[in-house]
């Protein structure tokens, strides 16, 4: 059993930034694809980023590129989620998942039912 523990949310102003940090206890961290996803009140999740195994290989959701940032560090089972120049439309609850069954190093997913285990989530309030 997977254990994700999110971190880091909290409330800030319009352009300002946060880091989110989702702790993973149980398994082989490292050999988990990990992602990021975001719920406002009365939305559908939305996936926000992806890493792979290593910190090789990442994808941003287009419309956050260039402001948001997934890392991953795996002597501390641990990923990241820096985001920078955050907007009021960006309240949400963040979420952390795992997805445990890849056997490439490579792979990066995106749709939140493809993944195994989840965080409860930390809230992100963005005030204008």
């Amino acid at each position: 059993q997977v254990q994700l523990v999110e971190s880091g949310g909290g409330l800030v102003q319009a352009g300002g930034s946060l880091r989110l940090s989702c702790a993973a206890s149980g398994g082989t961290f490292s050999r988990y694809v990990m992602g990021w996803f975001r719920q406002a009140p009365g939305k559908e999740r939305e996936f926000v980023a992806a890493v792979s195994w290593s910190d090789e290989h990442t994808y941003v959701a287009d419309s956050l590129k260039g402001r948001f940032i997934i890392s991953r560090d795996n002597a501390l089972n641990t990923v990241y989620l820096q985001m920078n120049s955050l907007k009021p439309e960006e309240t949400a609850v963040y979420s952390c998942a795992a997805e445990v069954h890849s056997r490439v190093a490579w792979r990066i997913v995106t749709t939140p039912n493809e993944y195994d285990f989840w965080g409860q989530g930390t809230q992100v309030t963005v005030s204008s």
